[in-house]
């Protein structure tokens, strides 16, 4: 069965020791409270790490209006990115330099550069989310309904601690650190091939 926002709140509720819900309008508190929380807390997640799946490159459409500061250009971002862009470009070559002289005002990119892409993160659908980062956001959602749904703070806690560990481990600990180390082996190795410091001891 295909991940999705009601089984990952479903499981969530289950380790708790809740009914599981069958849609998020089925009257429950489980399911009004989990409608509430849950999409601001998937997004937050995504944003918290650069995850290798939760990145788009697209070249931004440039609008018609001409902002009202030094800038020539501005380019409306995508409905679906998650924050600011990530990186922004001149090119999508494989010599692309990132640029710098830009500034994002609201939901747009302003900049002198007559064409521009942006790498960014986006509000990934459940489906194709990797089993492992799933797992993260059950432990999580877990985490933040347990006391409204609950009652009990030690049940927090403990969810807490299982999917971001003590708070010396600055929300870096628990199951977030195995999907970061996942996630890490997912990204190629990248070696420095010509380097004007390393040509100087040959």
């Amino acid at each position: 069965m295909a991940n999705s926002a009601l089984s990952i709140c479903s499981d969530a509720l289950l380790m708790l020791g809740a009914a599981p819900i069958s849609s998020f309008t089925d009257g429950s508190d489980g399911a009004s409270i989990c409608d509430r929380l849950y999409p601001n807390l998937r997004d937050q997640a995504l944003m918290v790490y650069p995850w290798s799946f939760s990145f788009k490159k697209t070249q931004l459409a440039r609008l018609v209006t001409t902002p009202a500061n030094e800038y020539k250009y501005e380019y409306q971002m995508a409905a679906d990115r998650l924050g600011a862009p990530r990186a922004v470009y001149n090119s999508d070559g494989l010599n692309q330099v990132p640029i710098t002289a830009y500034r994002i005002m609201g939901s747009k990119v302003l900049t002198n550069q007559e064409v521009i892409y942006v790498d960014y993160q986006y509000s990934v659908p459940e489906s194709e989310m990797p089993v492992w980062f799933i797992q993260f956001l059950k432990y999580l959602t877990a985490a933040h309904i347990a006391f409204p749904i609950t009652d009990q703070l030690d049940k927090a806690d403990y969810w807490r601690v299982m999917a971001v560990g003590t708070p010396g481990d600055n929300g870096r600990g628990g199951y977030m650190r195995t999907a970061m180390n996942i996630d890490g082996m997912n990204q190629p190795v990248n070696s420095i091939k010509d380097f004007s410091l390393t040509q100087v001891r040959n």
